[in-house]
């Protein structure tokens, strides 16, 4: 996968083990984040994902349950045809302020790969087993 710093003090993703499923990403500002607030971080850095993937960027587990902070929209999504920044919209779900410092490992990005559809308007769709049963139709938990 290409990437580019978009400026030379940027940290490029690394992984936590040589198994890890996600890429560490870096912020490259400073933040302060109040209870219940959003802030967008730059990581620095631009990428460029191979064809039928995307990169979901996830929550890291060390922030989200020690400290409240988690990707605003839950997972963000970057396309393989974005070459823009790549940022992280942080949420923070505490009740304390929250400091980011650059430097700082803020999310992780997964390359995730997609299958390409389309959509045909039908009249009807095809009959299932379960057919419309939704929230909780198969089972009792």
């Amino acid at each position: 996968m290409n990437i580019t710093k978009r400026f030379p003090d940027a940290i490029i993703p690394t992984k936590g083990s040589t198994e890890a499923a996600g890429w560490d990403l870096y912020a490259y500002n400073n933040a302060v984040i109040t209870p219940g607030d959003t802030i967008k971080i730059d990581t620095g850095i631009s990428i460029e994902l191979p064809k039928n993937t995307f990169g979901g960027i996830f929550a890291r587990s060390g922030l989200a349950t020690k400290q409240g902070l988690r990707p605003a929209n839950c997972t963000g999504i970057v396309d393989a045809d974005y070459r823009g920044p790549v940022i992280v919209a942080l949420h923070n779900d505490s009740n304390e302020s929250r400091i980011i410092n650059k430097g700082d490992r803020i999310a992780q990005l997964i390359v995730i790969p997609y299958v390409d559809t389309s959509l045909v308007e039908v009249d009807n769709l095809s009959d299932t087993e379960r057919g419309e049963g939704g929230f909780g139709s198969t089972g009792t938990n």
